[in-house]
Formats: C-alpha cells, structure tokens, sequence
C-alpha cells in the first residue's frame, strides 16, 4: 500500500512539474519572449533588439521580440500584464508606462500591482522636429506660425513622454491649439513628419536622427539639460527660454506580478551584463541613448516617482488620450 501510496505522488509531482514556479537554477530553460509594446523602429525596438542579440550568450537561450503596438503602448503592456509569471514572457517600455496610468483610469494595468520592474535599460532626450519643406525655421517661428495657422504634431502614441513634451510647450506654455496626432510607435511617426503629414513632431531622438542629418528633417530644440553631442547645432529649450522642459523618453523592462525575484534577479544580471557590453554601450550612445542599468529596487523606486511626476504634468498640461 505505501509503496502504491508513494507511486501516486509521485506521479502527480511529475504532471505538476511544468506548472511550478521556476528557479534561478533552473531558468531559463526554453526561449525567452519579449513584447514591445511599441512599432518597430521606434527607442524602445531598438533597445530591446539590441539586448536580444546579447541576452543569449548570456541566458543560454533564444530570445524572440514580438511587436504589439498600439499609439499608447498599452496593448503590449496589457499583455505581459496577463501572461504566466514564469519569466518567459517581458515587457519592453517606454516611460508612457508611467504616464498612461494619469492620462486614463482605463490604462488597463497597475504599474505596482500588475508589475515587476527589471531594469531601466537607456534614456533619451526628447525633440521638437519640422518636415524640410515647412516655413518655420526655429522655433521662435513654429510657435509665431501657430498663433495664426491651423499646425498639428505626431508623437509616438499618446501617453509617451514626446507626447508630453509637445502639450507641455504648446498648451501648457504657449497657450496654442495644436493638435496633436499620435502615432503606433516612433517609427511610424517619424515617417509621417518626413512626409509632410504633419509637417510637426515631437520625438525621441532616435528615429528622427538620421532624417535629421540628412536635412529631411530640421531639429528646432531639444528638452535635454544641455545640448546633445550628435546634434550640437541643436538649442535646448532652457537656451530658449523654457527651462521647466526638461523631459526625458526612457525605455525599460518588466516581468508579470508574481514572477520569482530570483528570476528577476537573473534577468536584471543579465541585462547589466549586456548594458556594461564595451560594443553596446558604443551603439546606444551613437543612437542618443544614455546607457542606466542598475538593480531592480532602484528601478522600482524610479517608477514609483515617474508616476508622481507625470501626474502632474498632465494635470497642468490637460493632455488626454484621442
């Protein structure tokens, strides 16, 4: 009888297996998924794609970016929200994760409930593009245009920092009916300014970059502290007299709720390990990224004052989800 008794549990320890909790030991042991919760093309693909290639040599396994965009990122963050906390499936962001939760009580997710911050990966400055053809030349120019004309600007998806950015200066400050058109991602926004439709943007300064190098797009300020190594031509909006925007695109990873912290421990390692990568460093920062990395707690206290921030940058500014 014992031993028929001892065979039994046995067995049920053997089907209950897959459905256990994974150890630092034991993980990860198949491909690892990260959900971008934006286009392809945009900081927050980048970033990811570049910790895919280097997460391997690492992990010991396969890494597979999928893209789930939507103009707000909440759709892929809705996602990892929902998903197993098994760290097989992660949330890459940007900092819209911590504003959407002011700009909707609908954003469908709790950044503290919902969330296990992994890692704040890189940062960069937001800026304020116009298509090659548009008239303004500066920005003293776009917002003398605006007073009289009809203008509108792309960001990334409502919620993002750019999009912030763009309220912040043109209803907040300029007390300008702009209106704003958000975009499933920076890449796509991007293009659109290329292209005329709008002539206006304001973005991360990734995907702008190369169109403003080659003179498709002109930069008319940057909201970084200071002006930014690749685009030394470039005023910040404290040399232009609106020293109160200095606002920042960050991008990030996060596990589901619940996810092991022995688990997220290894993948914070791991994403440090890439961070301090002499070649990835080099490529970020030829991107206008800041590499950050750090520990999970220090992240978490970052997002915690993210959201108290933004908050209140959206009660001033009034921005609200289209």
């Amino acid at each position: 009888m014992r031993t028929r008794l001892q065979a039994v549990l046995a067995a049920t320890c053997v089907a209950l297996a897959p459905f256990s909790q994974p150890t630092a030991q034991s993980y990860p042991s198949r491909p690892i998924h990260i959900i971008v919760a934006f286009a392809p093309g945009g900081p927050v693909d980048v970033v990811a794609r570049v910790a895919a290639e280097k997460l391997p040599e690492i992990l010991g396994q396969p890494i597979v970016v999928e893209n789930r965009p939507s103009s707000t990122g909440n759709l892929g963050t809705q996602v990892v929200a929902k998903a197993a906390p098994d760290g097989y499936t992660i949330l890459a962001t940007s900092s819209a994760f911590a504003v959407n939760v002011s700009l909707s009580p609908n954003a469908g997710y709790d950044p503290e409930r919902d969330f296990a911050p992994i890692i704040q990966a890189a940062t960069q400055p937001n800026v304020i593009v116009v298509n090659a053809g548009f008239p303004a030349k500066t920005l003293a120019e776009l917002l003398e245009m605006a007073k009289t004309q009809k203008l509108a600007y792309a960001s990334p998806g409502a919620g993002t920092t750019p999009h912030l950015t763009g309220e912040h200066l043109f209803k907040a400050i300029a007390k300008l009916d702009v209106t704003h058109v958000p975009y499933k991602g920076a890449g796509p926004a991007t293009v659109a300014v290329v292209a005329g439709e709008p002539s206006i943007g304001s973005l991360a300064v990734t995907a702008p970059l190369p169109f403003i190098h080659s003179g498709r797009l002109r930069a008319v300020a940057i909201s970084s502290a200071t002006r930014h190594r690749l685009l030394p031509e470039v005023p910040t909006f404290t040399e232009l007299g609106y020293p109160e925007i200095q606002e920042y695109t960050w991008v990030a990873f996060f596990a589901p709720a619940g996810t092991p912290p022995e688990v997220v421990q290894k993948l914070n390692d791991a994403f440090n390990r890439v961070l301090q990568m002499r070649d990835v460093r080099e490529h970020l920062e030829s991107l206008t990224f800041e590499p950050i990395g750090g520990s999970p707690q220090q992240f978490a206290g970052y997002v915690r004052s993210e959201v108290a921030k933004w908050a209140i940058v959206v009660k001033q500014t009034g921005a609200k989800l289209e």
